[in-house]
């Protein structure tokens, strides 16, 4: 967690300093732009997984179905939408930050902006509060935020590779137990997961209306997964790199040390000739 900001915003908080921060609109969907202009929170900007905080390649066997852009471009991008270095910023998506809320956070934080929190509950919860709301594009004046280096560790697929063989690391998988049993798979090729690799779902994360249990409940529940293990030897992931930050934003809600990324993900690791635990052999 920030020395001074929790990574998780509720919404009664929200209303109290709307007109104090930046809102960012990280919505999921087919028609996410179009569904931005027919209606979002007052004052929020947007941004799109795909355009945004991806750099989609030809081929996801290199790096994935959502690699990182580079610093310099996702600089490019906060310059974009406004933001300066000492902005306070909250994004929402509609999915309680499993979809693009959290990896924005991640991004964020990674390039080392601290005043950057997740709306708890997401668009609903903020619409069901009264939290006004806008239509069409808003206004405001383009920045330049200036060009960082990633600041939180993120783990390749060789790294990846080495962990899982070793038991002072842990690999943790996020993905539904479903797709990490090999039992179904919507998003990739072969369904299955990274040997080795522990399965603790991100729903997990959040309680029975979708909210994001405390931070006291979390941190009991991420010490048991990690035990022992040091942060540096943690590696969380998921199937593109994206809903992995939702782990990484509730463990560093708790307190916890944020631990590293495998961006690739199974995506990636699944096109690559690795061994793969499958349904037929697990």
């Amino acid at each position: 967690m920030s020395a001074t900001f929790s990574s998780i915003i509720n919404v009664e908080e929200l209303l109290q300093i709307q007109n104090s921060i930046i809102l960012i609109d990280a919505r999921a969907g087919a028609n996410t732009f179009e569904n931005y202009q027919k209606e979002h929170l007052k004052g929020a900007r947007f941004v799109d997984l795909n355009r945004d905080l991806a750099a989609i390649p030809e081929n996801p066997e290199n790096g994935g179905r959502h690699p990182l852009p580079s610093p310099e471009e996702f600089a490019k991008t906060l310059s974009a939408l406004g933001i300066s270095p000492s902005d306070h910023v909250v994004v929402y998506d509609d999915k309680n930050g499993s979809n693009f809320a959290a990896r924005f956070w991640w991004m964020m934080r990674a390039i080392g902006h601290e005043k950057i929190q997740v709306l708890n509950g997401g668009y609903q919860v903020a619409i069901q509060a009264g939290f006004p709301t806008n239509s069409g594009n808003e206004i405001f004046e383009k920045t330049a935020y200036p060009s960082q280096k990633w600041k939180l560790a993120l783990a390749d697929i060789e790294e990846v590779e080495k962990a899982r063989k070793n038991n002072q690391n842990i690999v943790i998988d996020v993905r539904d137990k479903n797709r990490y049993d090999g039992l179904t798979e919507p998003l990739d090729l072969i369904a299955g997961h990274i040997p080795g690799a522990v399965n603790v779902p991100l729903t997990e994360n959040l309680d029975e209306n979708g909210l994001f249990k405390s931070a006291d409940q979390l941190a009991e529940k991420y010490n048991a997964v990690i035990g022992d293990k040091k942060s540096e030897n943690t590696i969380v992931h998921c199937g593109s790199g994206v809903t992995a930050c939702h782990t990484l934003l509730a463990m560093d809600y708790a307190g916890l040390p944020i631990p590293k990324l495998y961006i690739g993900s199974w995506s990636e690791w699944s096109r690559n000739d690795r061994e793969m635990a499958l349904k037929e052999n697990k």
